[in-house]
């Protein structure tokens, strides 16, 4: 089976019981949070894609881990992850699991890009005219990447808009170029 279908098969079927079982917020906070250990534990990565670690010892590392810290269906989720020998899977799982959350409340991601960091109400401002913009709720990130030297990027999921210095400087250097040739 694919990795991608396996992965979304996984995410589809958690979600289906979280809204059978009235629980979106809940798995999410706990999916949340089992992501980012994913995210900030290379060791716990290592442990879900050993072989050699036995099922068994992933189970009760897994419940040693989450016992406590995540809802009980969460944590049996992960489980029978496990147990399915699908555990490699669990990051994706998590993100995929995210997305429909986001797709089902109609929130979109976004990250600002600018030269330098700006204050957190201009990012209220520009989250809040996105939102109006696109009828949905942004979940706005900022980054500051001093290369682009001014102006800003701002990426909404799979768009781009670059106001960039240094895209502009480029576009003004192409069109210098183009009209050096045709001369």
């Amino acid at each position: 089976m694919n990795i991608s279908t396996i992965r979304v098969r996984y995410a589809k079927a958690f979600f289906s019981l979280a809204k059978e079982k009235k629980m979106i917020e809940t798995f999410k906070t706990d999916i949340e949070k089992v992501f980012d250990v994913c995210n900030r534990s290379s060791d716990f990565i290592l442990l879900l894609e050993s072989p050699v670690v036995s099922a068994s010892k992933k189970t009760e590392l897994i419940t040693k881990i989450f016992e406590g810290e995540v809802n009980t269906l969460t944590l049996k989720f992960l489980l029978l992850i496990t147990n399915n020998k699908r555990e490699p899977y669990i990051p994706g799982i998590c993100r995929n699991f995210l997305d429909l959350i986001r797709k089902d409340q109609n929130i979109k991601s976004a990250l600002l890009i600018t030269a330098s960091q700006i204050n957190t109400k201009t990012i209220e401002k520009i989250r809040t005219l996105i939102e109006k913009e696109l009828d949905s709720k942004i979940e706005l990130s900022g980054q500051v990447d001093s290369e682009i030297i001014g102006g800003l990027i701002l990426r909404i999921e799979d768009l781009q808009f670059d106001s960039s210095v240094t895209t502009q400087l480029k576009k003004i250097k192409q069109q210098l170029l183009d009209a050096e040739i045709k001369y």
